[in-house]
């Protein structure tokens, strides 16, 4: 990830973690997931850009349950 902090797997399931909870808690429908997920990845490193695999992966890997 360029220019940013790195993140352990710790930290990227805790990440994770908060997105899915946002996303059953509002409802979020899944085009807005990526949105949300980049906005927890900053304010969690205070860095940009945002690497965009790290995206898919915290948006694609283990698909929250509605």
């Amino acid at each position: 990830m360029a220019n940013s902090k790195s993140l352990s797997v710790m930290q990227l399931e805790i990440i994770r973690s908060a997105l899915h909870t946002e996303i059953r808690e509002n409802n979020l429908p899944e085009t807005e997931w990526r949105d949300h997920a980049a906005k927890l990845i900053q304010e969690f490193t205070g860095s940009r850009p945002i690497d965009p695999e790290l995206l898919d992966w915290i948006v694609q890997n283990e698909q929250p349950q509605r």
